[in-house]
């Protein structure tokens, strides 16, 4: 079998530059997998992938000029369909073998073998492996109808009565088996083993390729592209970080992993420049500058050893030319309109102060069924202030209700309008500018916090109530009015705005109720929802115990603590870390088995009252349990009251063998009424003792 490297390139037009690296991947991918299914390549082919703004290709290695043939086994039909009852063929068993290519002559070689119910005639027979020719055929269309494009264009071959549809216009094939073509066709295209550069610097026009192997390497000095989309990568790092070093000052380029991902999808040749921009620009907020010149201009800003912005910014750009001037003179004239605009936004927002401005919530609309932002912000005005009022008193209660008030009003400056991603941010310098105390001013942009997972929390008591207000006014509206997140579409990111109030309680042990935080959100919204205190309840603690899984707790654990759903989640992980212990002792499977029956029993009967009238234990083993409770209950209690949950469930492994008498030896269910129902409360008590820090019953 011949084995040679393989390569194949689709080049194209300027690909979309966001969607550049998944494309790339997915060709590449899609290619060694249809070659491998199809026995043409091995389990230990190698792939690299390449992408750039006008290519998408794969190098993979060791790959066969034609799979060996395969021994195949196919089932025809039962015995009793494909011969008659002297042995002979049928009609059916003869139309099918010829199907097969074989003739009546292969009936004496058909196997039989049980299938089912029924015997069954098999043929066996000798499967010419694909050639590379078919097999490479069959994978490229699979890999280009694969490609993971949302819209594709339609357009004219240069016959001009054809048409293909393709991601952009394809221009070129190339194929190459070694140092062989491969003769395949795609997309009004046949191989070969030519393809272009650089549009502008290429040193020869068309690049040949004399193999696979020399492909980037022949690309690179031929054509003046870096095909590698992680090579086109790791230079431009590498030139930005060359050119910082060489402004001096400490300087470094923003860190923004996604700009230099869509940077590398726009270069095939890349070189990095300094520009520089005003430095009166300076006086406008930098994430304004920072984020028009990322944006708009892909620049990268150049940061102090202080993170400030400088007046200084680097470009990537496509060509390199002995003099660079004009193109650094001309990006530095693109961006300047840019700042400009920024900084006439900036200084005619801060003619008006944001209490001027909350009149013109009343007129944007936040949810047909919810009204308008004027009126959800009245909404996160009363939660903030209960909430303030419970964690901080009267002060706390009066800031939370001022940042509330001005907290959405950004979103109708000119800034905001412009950029939405500066919500909250702008809102910050506006408060400041207005003189309002830095507390209220930092509370404006925090209520956004935790935007995403792992976002920091917002930075002082005045944030954090405003940023629990304005998520439960979302969460207990949408559920109030029925607007939940379905499968993986969650529009209004009410998961996140649950895990935002649940990392806020965690983190800092919040002395207030998931219920009560439901309960107290929803008379504001008077008769505009229905009540979904439940569901919505459900919602936060299922959300919260996926959180607990992914930071390893196991599923038992989180179930056995969440089901009783404990108010206060700042002390979930205590209570995690109790059942974790209590779980390691040789008592717990026992009790945990003797707790879910207990469970059962009590589910069974009607609501029993946790209550024991010490005259009517009769039995030893009930007088004995009911003992062993007394003893340990107090210490068990106490323990877990002073919050020491670990001890409180280890006292409970006192109770196992005084449980395990009582099932042995008492029968619950007397005939008697009153020895019925006081065994049943003693159950009753013994079954909410051991369920005070988590339901032990999960645990089996």
């Amino acid at each position: 079998m011949t084995m040679k490297n393989l390569l194949v390139e689709l080049f194209v037009e300027e690909l979309p530059p966001k969607a550049l690296k998944k494309l790339g991947d997915a060709f590449a991918g899609v290619l060694l997998e249809q070659l491998k299914a199809q026995g043409l390549a091995g389990a230990d082919a190698m792939l690299t992938s390449f992408a750039s703004p006008r290519r998408l290709a794969a190098h993979i290695t060791s790959v066969a000029a034609q799979a060996t043939d395969k021994a195949v086994s196919q089932k025809l039909m039962p015995v009793t369909v494909g011969l008659d009852a002297s042995g002979n063929a049928t009609p059916a068993l003869l139309k099918k073998l010829q199907a097969l290519g074989a003739d009546a002559s292969a009936v004496a070689s058909l196997k039989r073998a049980p299938d089912g119910k029924a015997e069954v005639l098999f043929y066996d027979s000798n499967v010419k492996g694909a050639t590379l020719v078919e097999g490479l055929q069959k994978a490229l269309l699979e890999a280009i109808a694969k490609l993971p494009i949302p819209k594709v264009m339609t357009y004219q071959l240069a016959d001009g009565w054809s048409d293909v549809k393709f991601v952009r216009p394809a221009h070129g094939l190339v194929a190459l088996h070694g140092s062989d073509v491969v003769a395949i066709e795609a997309l009004g295209l046949k191989a070969g083993n030519a393809t272009h550069g650089h549009r502008f610097e290429a040193n020869i026009d068309p690049v040949v390729l004399k193999d696979a192997d020399s492909y980037a390497a022949t690309l690179q000095k031929d054509g003046a592209v870096i095909a590698s989309f992680a090579g086109r990568k790791a230079e431009i790092a590498r030139q930005l970080a060359a050119a910082a070093a060489k402004v001096g000052g400490g300087v470094k380029a923003i860190d923004d992993d996604a700009l230099l991902d869509e940077v590398t999808a726009l270069v095939e040749r890349p070189n990095v420049l300094v520009c520089e921009f005003e430095k009166e620009f300076l006086d406008v907020p930098q994430e304004c500058l920072i984020l028009t010149m990322k944006a708009n201009q892909k620049y990268f800003p150049l940061l102090d050893t202080a993170g400030k912005l400088t007046n200084k910014f680097l470009v990537v750009s496509n060509i390199s030319p002995v003099d660079a001037s004009a193109v650094i003179g001309g990006n530095e004239r693109v961006v300047r309109p840019r700042l400009a605009d920024a900084k006439f936004f900036y200084d005619q927002d801060r003619k008006k102060s944001l209490a001027s401005r909350v009149e013109a919530l009343g007129k944007v609309v936040y949810h047909n069924k919810l009204g308008t932002q004027g009126e959800r912000v009245e909404r996160v005005r009363a939660i903030a202030r209960a909430i303030g009022q419970q964690l901080g008193g009267d002060a706390l209660a009066q800031k939370a209700d001022q940042a509330a008030q001005l907290a959405k009003t950004d979103l109708v400056t000119d800034m905001v309008g412009e950029f939405p991603e500066l919500q909250g941010i702008m809102g910050r310098y506006y408060a400041l500018n207005d003189g309002l105390p830095a507390d209220v001013a930092d509370a404006v942009e925090d209520h956004y916090k935790p935007r995403f997972a792992g976002d920091e929390l917002p930075r002082n008591d005045v944030g954090m109530v405003v940023a629990l207000a304005d998520k439960l006014e979302t969460l207990v509206g949408m559920f109030g009015i029925g607007n939940l997140p379905t499968g993986d579409k969650d529009p209004f990111a009410l998961r996140r705005h649950a895990l935002g109030v649940i990392r806020m309680l965690v983190e800092k042990d919040l002395h207030l109720g998931v219920s009560d935080l439901i309960a107290g959100a929803q008379p504001v919204f008077g008769e505009k929802i229905q009540d979904a205190a439940a569901p919505l309840a459900d919602f936060v603690y299922d959300r919260f115990a996926g959180s607990l899984r992914e930071q390893g707790y196991s599923a038992q654990e989180v179930e056995a603590v969440l089901a009783l759903k404990p108010p206060r989640l700042g002390d979930v992980a205590k209570r995690l870390a109790a059942v974790k212990a209590f779980a390691a002792l040789p008592e717990a499977p026992a009790l945990a088995a003797a707790n879910k029956r207990i469970g059962n029993i009590l589910k069974k009967t009607d609501a029993v009252d946790a209550h024991v009238s010490e005259v009517l234990l009769t039995e030893p083993g009930e007088i004995a349990l009911y003992a062993a409770m007394k003893n340990v209950a107090n210490g068990a209690d106490a323990q877990f009251e002073s919050g020491d949950y670990t001890a409180s469930l280890q006292s409970l492994a006192a109770l196992r063998a005084p449980v395990d008498a009582f099932f042995e030896g008492v029968m619950v269910n007397a005939e008697q009424l009153d020895l019925r129902l006081n065994r049943l409360g003693l159950l009753a008590t013994l079954h909410n003792a051991m369920n005070r820090v988590a339901d032990l019953s999960k645990l089996v």
